[in-house]
């Protein structure tokens, strides 16, 4: 059976779109294993990741779906401060430059998206 928005098949989900500026947690199974993450609309282009910092292995979010910083402008995490470019989810700034969040592959246009594990 193919993957459809309703039921889009192992390894992936469905998600409502966020607004511009804005961010939705979900879940995935992958390998067996639920995996949490994010999607974030940055200037009408959706881009998803891994729930997890590269440097620290905690969630971004220390309080539910905040990932932003105040001015909007990049990903945080709440446990030391990284701060990540949304489009790339490259930390510019904090203890891990360079490393990179794990992004998910979003598939879709409109209000409901998809959102898969990269092979």
């Amino acid at each position: 059976m193919e993957p459809t928005a309703e039921d889009p098949g192992a390894g992936s989900c469905a998600v409502s779109a966020p607004l511009p500026g804005q961010t939705a947690k979900f879940r995935l199974e992958r390998r067996g294993k639920v995996v949490e993450g994010f999607i974030i609309n940055v200037g009408g282009s959706h881009r998803a990741y891994v729930n997890r910092c590269p440097h620290a292995g905690t969630p971004l979010d220390l309080w539910p779906n905040e990932f932003l910083t105040e001015d909007g402008q990049h990903l945080i995490c709440a446990t030391h401060g990284a701060i990540f470019e949304p489009r790339s989810g490259v930390c510019v700034e904090g203890p891990c430059p360079g490393a990179a969040l794990e992004p998910l592959v979003v598939e879709g246009q409109g209000p409901r998206l998809v959102v898969r594990c990269r092979n």
